[in-house]
């Protein structure tokens, strides 16, 4: 959990210290938002051969090498002199995190008994979602007080606790041993249509996303300070879909996906239609929030169950997916942006989000047509 809290902190770090760290290094703005755009990128391109290159490597020495590659390049990040100092180090930072995500799920689901992996799952996706809720928030609260060096540094102390936790207590064994390692209901139909809903919601979510600083500014009519307290609220609807579809994962896994990815285009195209209008818009942001966590929550908990072969490949083949969905997304908006307006992007994202509930239940439709009548 500490792990997780960690990396994804790590991730999200510069969208707070973006004008510090401008100011520092005597950048662009822009320049520094490649520190999070070419993070996500370098995860979804380095997931899969990551995870195929280490797959005969126990887990326990996959986790410590990571962490501990975590820890120096977090280091060197706060210390780095130039921006593309701080871009090599960010981008070992993403090598690590691609294969993390991979190893992380099987290793922790493997501990326990197959009852109760789904409430595992959920609560390693409690720890992640805290990444946006805390450490993103106190890391720019950090930056503010002394500098966006001391919160670059911050990652290296807390993957040090991991690093130490994993490395004298997780046993070691061979991961085709593993009790995680393989899908307990493997389906490559499943597999899948799930690895397609998931990133066709990932690209519809931050389509509008990226730009929902500006839709509450400009179209709700929201103040800065306002909007801040907002992105707070967000992040806490974030963290409670993560503890309600927690509960649904253990017996209707596909239902609790189902129902996230429902949420999200119930949300996105309630701003699109109701945004100017701020009760409603702050109704819809929390239902977006709720629904943005669980649905890659629920897309990990899937590929435990169908994964058509190893566990950590199809973990690592979600991962990648879901991040170039971030990447399609962000650029689609770029794109309806200045022909539709940050209402479109809204818009676009919800139809997409639509399209990913119509293979989830295209999906359902299959698989009761091959089961025959009851």
């Amino acid at each position: 959990m500490l792990a997780a809290f960690t990396f994804n902190t790590a991730e999200n770090l510069p969208v707070g210290l973006l004008e510090l760290i401008s100011a520092s290094l005597q950048v662009s703005v822009s320049a520094v938002g490649l520190l999070v755009t070419g993070y996500g990128v370098t995860v979804a391109l380095a997931s899969v051969p990551l995870a195929h290159a280490t797959r005969s490597i126990p887990r326990r020495h996959v986790l410590t090498g990571l962490l501990t590659a975590l820890i120096l390049s977090s280091v060197v990040a706060s210390l780095a002199p130039s921006y593309w100092l701080l871009l090599s180090a960010r981008l070992l930072t993403a090598l690590a995190q691609a294969l993390f995500w991979a190893v992380m799920g099987p290793v922790a689901v493997g501990l326990f008994t197959p009852q109760v992996r789904g409430r595992v799952v959920g609560t390693l996706s409690v720890a992640g979602s805290l990444a946006l809720v805390l450490g993103v928030p106190a890391g720019t609260w950090l930056g503010r007080q002394g500098g966006w060096q001391l919160p670059m540094a911050l990652p290296a102390g807390l993957g040090l606790v991991s690093l130490v936790t994993i490395a004298v207590l997780l046993p070691t064994s061979r991961p085709e041993e593993e009790p995680a390692a393989y899908g307990s209901s493997p389906d490559t139909r499943r597999f899948g249509i799930v690895l397609a809903a998931g990133t066709l919601s990932a690209t519809g979510a931050f389509s509008g996303f990226t730009y929902v600083l500006k839709f509450l500014g400009d179209v709700s009519g929201f103040a800065p300070d306002t909007v801040s307290v907002l992105l707070l609220l967000f992040g806490v609807s974030c963290l409670a879909g993560v503890g309600v579809t927690g509960a649904l994962l253990i017996r209707h896994p596909y239902v609790a996906m189902t129902s996230a990815v429902v949420t999200q285009a119930v949300g996105m195209l309630g701003l699109y239609a109701a945004g100017p209008r701020p009760v409603a818009a702050v109704v819809f942001l929390v239902l977006m929030g709720g629904a943005l966590g669980p649905v890659f929550m629920t897309t990990q908990n899937e590929m435990l169950l169908c994964a058509p072969g190893r566990t950590d490949i199809a973990l690592a083949a979600n991962s990648g997916a879901y991040n170039a969905g971030i990447a399609a997304g962000a650029a689609l908006g770029a794109l309806v942006l200045p022909l539709a307006g940050v209402r479109g992007t809204f818009l676009a994202g919800g139809l997409l989000t639509v399209g990913s509930c119509a293979v989830l239940v295209g999906g359902w439709l299959l698989r009761h047509r091959d089961r025959g009548p009851l």
